[in-house]
């Protein structure tokens, strides 16, 4: 789709191009893909439309001062951003241990960039380039942009800005606030003056300009209390808004400001059209190819982002504070123009994999009122249950669904980026749940109820155990009517605040009478900015200022993990442990109820776990795995 080819990564790119100094230098921590699923890729795109040159340093060597240097000094500023994810959920699993592929780096490898990617590089610039200015992105500097918990150093951090020595923040999607910045820089404005710009975090010793800010607790008194900063987290959670959120204000010692401006607006329907139209490569910089490519883009090549933005309100999902929680859409013109293109490919075998974004099922606000007065302060659009104002109309994506299915050589269009099912529930007739089960599914429809304890799903934010059942009913009554064989396929997480060994074996009676065995579990990860990593760290719910227990002990949580996997072997002993220390011995035995046997039992010279009693004749079976 573009005419332009790549964004420079070398000198001779830009002589190539005719530009001997670049307006911006964007040092990113993934790969160069120039695909608009990739932020680094929207955000350089914006700023060449608005008519700036902009070049990409991918993964530079952080050990070496002059990898920093290889584009030059830019005229206006450089932009930084650790990549698609966090860094340090990049490095590491739940348990702290490393993980040895990244699917953003090239050929897969680990280790090409360092721990809190977006701190080191900003602190490699500032040293080469003293007095150039340094505007921070993605989602790593987005959800650290005021003091937070970080899980890795289990500490309380400043705001990534004062870490990093950087000069602003451009937090959420970005493509508003940083063309105004460098509209700004443009101008003459020096970095320090640009304070008004919405969807910006900046420093200040002087905040008497700030417009109706409001006072958070200072850094140090949330350091010594963690009640203030569940307070304090709760206030910047209200004022997510952009059209009630007010200016926040961080003290820190030494008379210095973190102020957090107003997010900016969502974007119309044309606009995010002309962010998705822009001239992407839409494919790694071929640089990449002798390394095998970048595993990433296997993903997002044939799929199709059709929205942003998620009211679904999920308290362990930092969406809230990066995309916030107006949905913001593609025209249909748009969304099949890409989709032809794909058709196009010479690699298209006929299948569209996503059509969707956080939650694919939403394609417009959750009620009329938002895109004028913004959405409620202390409200939910879904939780408890669903507001009597949401519009649950599925009409819009039914007939998107409908246009792409229609396409020459499109075999098939799958939605696999989740839909919430309570809200699919809300919709009258159940239009789109048949569609989706007859046009959608690929055999597997991936569903999130997280877990079943009414008590664990209040402190997710997520609906309760009923509205999982009726969904589980209904999918597999119009899968029979349809002579379907589809199977729901429910991500399940251990050891969330609220969820103790008691919660854990009611989610393992759970999977024993339904019979899901799930292959992959997931213990819950506090990662920066959500409602449930606030209650982690500080054991306060910050909605209540209640207590909420907390599994932060490594053994536990291994049992919380085990009691989802209960008929796998090598969790044999784990589990007998939960079952005793809840005092559930009720459920070791060979009752068909029960979880486990009562022992262990050894054939030729090896253990052999007892998992299921065949209930006719009394003989042992071991499951196959």
């Amino acid at each position: 789709m573009a005419e332009n080819g790549f964004l420079p990564i070398s000198r001779e790119d830009m002589e190539k191009q005719h530009i001997g100094q670049l307006d911006f230098v964007y040092v990113i921590g993934d790969a160069y893909v120039d695909h608009p699923s990739f932020g680094h890729a929207i955000i350089s795109r914006v700023l060449q439309a608005h008519g700036f040159t902009v070049g990409i340093i991918s993964q530079p060597d952080w050990k070496r001062d002059e990898s920093i240097t290889v584009l030059g000094r830019p005229r206006l500023g450089f932009l930084v951003s650790s990549g698609n994810m966090d860094s340090m959920v990049n490095h590491y699993y739940v348990s702290k241990k490393r993980r040895r592929e990244d699917a953003y780096t090239p050929g897969g490898e680990a280790g090409k960039r360092p721990d809190h990617a977006a701190v080191v590089y900003s602190n490699l610039i500032r040293r080469t380039y003293k007095d150039v200015p340094i505007i921070l992105g993605g989602i790593e500097a987005s959800l650290r942009r005021l003091a937070h918990y970080d899980y890795w150093s289990d500490s309380y951090k400043r705001s990534i800005l004062l870490d990093a020595g950087a000069d602003l923040i451009s937090y959420g999607m970005g493509e508003k606030s940083i063309v105004e910045i460098a509209e700004a820089l443009d101008a003459g404005i020096a970095v320090r003056d640009i304070t008004f710009i919405r969807g910006t975090v900046y420093r200040t010793q002087d905040i008497s300009s700030v417009y109706e800010g409001l006072m958070l607790p200072s850094y140090e008194e949330c350091r010594v209390e963690k009640r203030l900063y569940a307070e304090s987290f709760m206030r910047q959670y209200e004022n997510t808004d952009p059209f009630q959120g007010k200016a926040l204000i961080e003290p820190y010692p030494n008379k210095v400001f973190v102020v957090q401006n107003p997010p900016q607006e969502p974007l119309s329907m044309q606009e995010m059209d002309d962010i998705y139209d822009l001239p992407y490569m839409r494919a790694p910089h071929p640089a990449y190819e002798k390394q095998g490519g970048v595993p990433a883009m296997s993903e997002v090549k044939f799929s199709l982002i059709s929205c942003r933005g998620c009211f679904g309100g999920c308290n362990f999902c930092a969406l809230t504070f990066h995309q916030g929680r107006i949905v913001q859409v593609r025209s249909h013109e748009s969304l099949l123009r890409e989709a032809e293109w794909m058709t196009r490919q010479s690699d298209f075998k006929g299948y569209i994999h996503d059509v969707g974004g956080p939650t694919a099922n939403f394609r417009h606000p959750s009620c009329q009122k938002q895109l004028q007065h913004g959405v409620c302060k202390n409200r939910q659009c879904l939780f408890p249950e669903p507001c009597r104002n949401l519009d649950s109309s599925h009409e819009d994506y039914i007939s998107l669904l409908k246009k792409l299915r229609a396409l020459p050589g499109v075999k098939k269009v799958f939605i696999r980026s989740g839909v919430r099912f309570d809200y699919l529930l809300e919709e009258k007739g159940d239009r789109f749940l048949k569609e989706m089960i007859q046009y959608h599914v690929s055999g597997q429809c991936k569903v999130a109820p997280e877990h079943v304890s009414d008590r664990v799903l209040y402190y997710m934010g997520k609906p309760g155990r009923q509205v999982y059942d009726r969904f589980v009913r209904k999918y597999e009554e119009y899968n029979k009517k349809l002579g379907l064989k589809q199977y729901l396929v429910p991500y399940l997480m251990s050891s969330h605040p609220g969820a103790s060994l008691k919660e854990a074996i009611e989610l393992a009676e759970y999977l024993r009478d339904t019979g899901h065995k799930p292959e992959q579990v997931q213990d819950f990860y506090p990662t920066p900015s959500t409602l449930s990593t606030v209650m982690f760290y500080t054991g306060i719910d910050p909605r209540t200022g209640t207590s909420v227990h907390i599994t932060k002990n490594p053994h536990e949580k291994a049992m919380q993990r085990a009691l989802m996997q209960y008929k796998e072997p090598e969790n044999y002993e784990l589990v007998k442990e939960a079952l005793l220390l809840a005092h559930r011995e009720d459920l070791i035995g060979f009752d068909r109820r029960c979880l486990i046997p009562p022992r262990r039992i050894r054939k030729s010279g090896k253990q052999k776990t007892v998992s299921k009693r065949n209930s006719n004749t009394g003989r042992i079976n071991r499951r196959q795995r």
